[in-house]
């Protein structure tokens, strides 16, 4: 590590990854951009896929790296009882292990939380899974997609007169992991008190459905079922997509009312924060479709750019809907530092998303692309972490353990 990353927030932390794919290893890159030591543990003979999902350059993964960048991999056999006694000494040197198998698996391998804590009672086990540790969907399968479905968030997204639609990114593993992190910080200041570690239990439906806003006192309350609205939000309104005259869109929200008073001044007409049917949010919202088409006719005179600057000058929050081409160009991601470059061994100087949050004194960094080649820290850790000698470790990579 560099001496910067040796005063970030985590550099105490030692942290086991074994999940694959998406959610668990997205909790483990949260943690390792704040400096903990994220060490990987994949199966010698099965990759963890995301190495090559994405689009590939040279025949290497470009997903591979912002995943998986800031951590160590390792080579582990966990379904071998070697590879079971070997994660065993490396859980009672960690702090946290992080694992997204079907419940019952760490179980199967003898490495339930139980017995790890058994050698190791401060270690934190973040447990990230589809339907979550208990219950009678414990045992299913259950990507993000289908988290996202039986969370609610599938049925809300789209326009009303077509089949539901997804985001186009895996928000559900996602939103997952950020719960798994949020608990394993908890789990972890916890720890501050009472010395001993626990299990952090995270369902992907859950996550989801955590974020849903009011869906549940609005149908069992109000008897209401939010259904796919397209652009707008259920009676809240200004707050959409309007077309302009160079033929793109720019966003609005200009739901609050003193924020749509200065809007219909940006727009010359300030007689309509007084009119009655948009002079309130419950009168805007019963009629936000004829407001956007009053709003959308004025966005149409203007370019996109003139619009902006009208909107930016009277406080209206608002912006361009942005390709991957748009933001790289744009100079608050810039001057945020949310593009870095880091060095890749094959790739050269390798882009990808900065580090969120900012924090002022310990803020985190990306100090290095992930593991290029698979197994790439194994002389490291079991040779210094664990101490084995040379021989130990040629005749655990002979056996198949690592």
């Amino acid at each position: 590590m560099s001496e910067q990353a040796g005063q970030q927030a985590f550099a105490d932390l030692r942290v086991l990854e074994v999940g694959t794919l998406l959610a668990g290893p997205f909790s483990g890159r949260l943690l390792a951009d704040f400096g903990a030591e994220v060490i990987k543990i994949e199966p010698p003979d099965r990759p963890d896929p995301l190495r090559k999902w994405g689009q590939e350059k040279d025949g290497h993964g470009l997903w591979w790296p912002v995943q998986s960048r800031n951590k160590k991999s390792i080579t582990l056999n966990l379904r071998l009882p070697e590879g079971q006694a070997v994660f065993r000494e490396l859980a009672a040197k960690a702090d946290i292990v992080i694992e997204n198998f079907r419940p019952g698996t760490m179980e199967k391998w003898g490495l339930s939380y139980e017995s790890l804590s058994a050698v190791n009672p401060r270690l934190i086990m973040v447990r990230t899974s589809g339907f979550g540790q208990t219950g009678p969907y414990s045992q299913r399968a259950g990507f993000g997609s289908v988290g996202e479905a039986m969370g609610g968030l599938r049925y809300v997204m789209g326009f009303p007169d077509r089949p539901p639609a997804r985001i186009g990114v895996s928000i559900g593993d996602q939103l997952a992991a950020l719960y798994a992190t949020i608990g394993c910080l908890t789990a972890l200041h916890e720890r501050t008190q009472s010395g001993r570690g626990q299990v952090v239990d995270t369902a992907i439906y859950e996550a989801v459905f955590s974020t849903m806003e009011s869906l549940v006192p609005d149908y069992l309350l109000a008897g209401y079922v939010r259904e796919r609205m397209g652009n707008e939000i259920p009676g809240v309104a200004p707050s959409n997509i309007y077309p302009t005259k160079d033929g793109t869109y720019v966003v609005i929200g200009a739901n609050a009312d003193t924020v749509f008073r200065r809007l219909c001044e940006a727009m010359g007409q300030p007689e309509l924060s007084a009119d009655v049917r948009y002079a309130t949010h419950e009168a805007r919202g019963r009629n936000m479709r004829e407001l956007d088409e009053l709003i959308g006719r004025w966005t149409q005179t203007l370019d996109a750019s003139a619009c902006l600057t009208i909107l930016e000058a009277h406080g209206v929050p608002s912006g361009r809907i942005y390709s991957i081409k748009d933001i790289l160009e744009d100079p608050q991601y810039q001057a945020r530092d949310m593009i870095v470059s880091v060095r890749h061994p094959v790739l050269g100087d390798f882009p990808m998303p900065g580090v969120v949050p900012k924090l002022s004194r310990t803020p985190g960094e990306v100090r290095w692309p992930g593991p290029h080649t698979l197994g790439c820290h194994n002389d490291e850790v079991y040779g210094q972490l664990l101490r084995y000698p040379p021989e130990r470790v040629g005749a655990l990579r002979e056996q198949g353990v690592i």
